[in-house]
């Protein structure tokens, strides 16, 4: 039997909607990023959508222009400081109010192999982009704090694949700026929340398809156990990760803050 509330609750659907909100995503182009600006433009969003294609970006602004929201694109080099700081400048005055980390490399190399300039490539994209935009959406948004949504992955975790070091170790990083950040910034009006995705069919993870049609042994037997190991027995797909972006996002997690959240098919659990 219902028991009476003590106050009146939130229609569900006022707590979803972020209809009046500003949503700034990075890597929106494709994949994940993409899934996530069709959500919330769903859910009423003003967005902001920053990539470094800027041809598939357009395209996704074009695809998105049905929905009704107004949208903004900025090409933007995330790999470098100075363009990020640009990117800010021009967002004065429309500062968001969701700032979702999502852009990111998925690159493989051997551990004996790995050089300087490519784990400065990974590092700077997965990781440093992340802490520049954070601290960029701190100072604006200050004194009206806001929601952060950073993308890590299980592979910070658990790791799965052989060749991933600096991809992980960049992961790992994300997982701790995340915490760091909601343990310092709460009480400030922000939530900070990761996501930590499982395996996903995107244009990144593609790649390494394209290693198991050259009859790459290892990625072979690695794909074969994931799949054994997943409680769900199947790749996710990028909506499914935008769902649960969209949940962090609004009011529907007013009270979740510091966490991970784990979108994974139960990988992490078996």
């Amino acid at each position: 039997m219902l028991r009476p509330q003590s106050k009146k609750l939130r229609p569900l659907a006022d707590l979803i909607s972020l209809s009046g909100k500003i949503a700034l995503i990075t890597g929106a182009a494709s994949g994940i990023g993409k899934a996530m600006a069709y959500r919330f433009a769903e859910a009423g969003a003003t967005l902001e959508l920053v990539d470094i294609n800027e041809e598939q970006l357009k395209i996704t602004c074009d695809e998105l222009s049905k929905s009704g929201v107004r949208i903004g694109t900025h090409k933007v080099d995330l790999c470098e400081k100075s363009e990020i700081e640009q990117l800010w400048s021009e967002l004065v005055g429309k500062e968001p109010d969701i700032l979702v980390n999502n852009a990111g490399i998925y690159p493989m190399k051997d551990f004996l192999e790995l050089d300087e300039a490519f784990l400065r490539k990974v590092m700077d994209l997965n990781l440093n982009a992340a802490l520049w935009m954070c601290q960029n959406m701190i100072k604006a948004r200050m004194k009206r704090g806001g929601v952060i949504i950073n993308v890590a992955s299980v592979e910070a975790v658990m790791p799965v694949k052989e060749d991933l070091v600096p991809y992980g170790l960049s992961k790992v990083g994300v997982i701790m700026l995340t915490r760091s950040l909601a343990a310092e910034y709460g009480r400030k009006g922000f939530r900070i929340n990761a996501l930590v995705p499982g395996g996903v069919l995107t244009p990144g993870t593609k790649n390494v398809a394209k290693e198991v049609l050259k009859l790459n042994v290892g990625i072979i037997q690695t794909g074969l156990e994931y799949r054994q190991r997943l409680p769900l027995g199947r790749l996710g797909e990028p909506d499914e990760i935008a769902r649960m972006a969209l949940v962090l996002a609004s009011d529907l997690s007013s009270y979740v803050h510091g966490t991970l959240v784990a979108v994974d098919g139960g990988f992490l659990s078996a």
